[in-house]
């Protein structure tokens, strides 16, 4: 008996684990299906982008911040493993339940679609044809399904005589299926993907500066191994938004609309906006989730449209007082108009350090405001300019409970030491920033002792961030070493620690070292 009732409990589970496969493996059968007629409706979107962005543009505050400190970089891939994980697991319920009842498995299929045809709905350029990648999706998930089923549990199909269909013929249809999805996943892909970007950029020639700055001086950089450099290459700058996918945008269709509580409207195509008079900027821009000593900031020379020439054209309202910008993905920042107007270099970018804007940082064009955390300003792969005022209209991340308006704070980093030393004499460097006041002074203390003075490279503008280095005598033993800043205006870096949200981290940075 303990024999037949082993036997008995290893065909239940052999029976489940096949049950939930099938599941599984239709499940992946739908997503193929959807991700094919995605590529084949024009400008079709994969549903699961699809829901991804919805869930990014409508998860609480809380939560969106939960998953920035938790993942990190890594947020929007464990946002997409996510739903393909739910998506799974979805399958094999709606298997099981198909097995007692079939309705109850139609109705789960059924709410699926439904939840992706939303999502895509409520994407800002959706269409009614837009319902067809998730229509696909189910049709194909409900047909493999049913067919699995039948095999497994031995009843005929098609050709197939009752004796073929056995376990080993579930086995081989199942992998056969995914491997039928997987390629169909792949051409899905490659056909959403077919509006090429890449290329459309790679055919840009930059205009020049009406003033072209001088080179950057020797003197900017110290050039020494472990400290950031002063400009910092396009191919690893900080590359923060809520974009799943990169926007694929040619700059052949791109238009930008300024709009708004204004007199007139202006639309720009990208060969309109290179007639205008080019204006070159070196401008340090962070992300307001940069904690203390991270490096979600960076410098480049931007190459742009003054931001205040386009609005004077189109002369705002006296009412006025937010600048909203809206990306082609559906992203949203809200700029204090003022900060176009009071001097500061504010541009529409076609150029990023000498070549043009690369598509992962908006190409054909994004917005960089001096002195703004990015969440307030820089929109990239804009479309749309609008005029408006605050008491009108809360930006993607203000409705998340983000401080408006948004200025950079003062903060400095240690880059060098990286880690563990010889005792004697040890280079200590790194970085330091005040946007629109720049840094008169940095000191580097170690342990307990008196702060030192650090020797500054040479300021750029004020708009920069500055490099700075100090040769500390190490002494055997393990050591705390801190760094502060002084800006223009005369400011010292507060040493109170506070937490990115809401209005951006402070606090001096510190490393721990030995010395051996």
């Amino acid at each position: 008996m303990v024999g037949t009732d082993r036997l008995v409990g290893c065909a239940l589970m052999a029976d489940r684990a096949s049950t939930a496969a099938s599941g599984v493996i239709a499940a992946g059968a739908g997503l193929a299906a959807a991700e094919l007629a995605a590529g084949i409706v024009p400008n079709g979107r994969s549903p699961v982008v699809a829901v991804g962005d919805f869930l990014i543009h409508h998860i609480p505050g809380p939560m969106e911040r939960w998953a920035i400190r938790t993942f990190g970089h890594n947020d929007k891939a464990a946002l997409i493993v996510g739903t393909l994980l739910a998506l799974a697991l979805l399958g094999a319920l709606a298997a099981n339940l198909q097995r007692a009842r079939p309705s109850a498995a139609a109705t789960l299929v059924v709410v699926i679609a439904a939840a992706g045809t939303l999502a895509a709905l409520a994407e800002q350029d959706a269409g009614p044809l837009d319902i067809l990648p998730p229509a696909a999706g189910a049709l194909a998930a409900v047909t493999v399904l049913t067919w699995l089923r039948r095999l497994d549990d031995g009843e005929p199909v098609g050709p197939l005589r009752p004796e073929a269909s056995s376990r080993r013929t579930f086995l081989l249809a199942g992998t056969a299926a995914a491997a039928v999805s997987a390629a169909a996943v792949a051409a899905g892909r490659a056909l959403q993907l077919r509006v090429d970007a890449a290329a459309s950029r790679a055919k840009v020639v930059l205009p020049k500066a009406a003033k072209p700055l001088p080179a950057i001086p020797a003197g900017a950089d110290f050039r020494m191994p472990g400290l950031t450099s002063f400009v910092t290459p396009n191919r690893s700058f900080y590359r923060i938004d809520t974009a799943l996918v990169i926007p694929q945008v040619e700059a052949e269709s791109w238009e930008l609309r300024i709009h708004g509580r204004t007199k007139r409207e202006l639309v720009l195509t990208y060969d309109d906006l290179l007639q205008r008079p080019m204006v070159e900027a070196d401008i340090t821009i962070a992300c307001v989730s940069n904690e203390v000593g991270d490096h979600l900031i960076g410098n480049a020379r931007w190459l742009g449209v003054r931001l205040a020439d386009l609005l004077n054209e189109v002369e705002p309202d006296a009412g006025a007082d937010q600048l909203i910008g809206r990306s082609v993905d559906g992203f949203t920042t809200g700029a204090p108009l003022r900060s176009i107007f009071d001097g500061r270099d504010a541009l529409v970018v076609v150029g990023m350090n000498g070549e043009p804007l690369p598509v992962r940082h908006g190409f054909p064009a994004r917005v960089v405001i001096a002195g703004l955390y990015g969440y307030v300003s820089a929109t990239k792969w804009v479309k749309e300019l609008e005029v408006s005022r605050f008491a009108d209209y809360d930006a993607y991340w203000i409705q998340r409970a983000w401080a408006l308006p948004g200025p950079i704070k003062l903060e400095s980093r240690i880059d060098v030491p990286g880690g563990d030393v010889k005792a004697g004499p040890v280079p200590v460097a790194g970085v330091a920033w005040a946007q629109g006041r720049g840094i008169a002074g940095v000191e580097v203390q170690v342990d307990d002792g008196p702060w030192q003075q650090a020797e500054l490279a040479e300021q750029v503008g004020l708009d920069t961030w500055r490099q700075w280095r100090w040769t500390w005598q190490a002494r055997p033993g393990d050591h705390e070493l801190r760094v502060r800043a002084t800006a223009g205006d005369g400011e010292l870096q507060p040493e109170q620690r506070t937490p990115p949200f809401p209005a951006g981290a402070t606090g001096w940075h510190t490393r721990y070292v030995t010395a051996s």
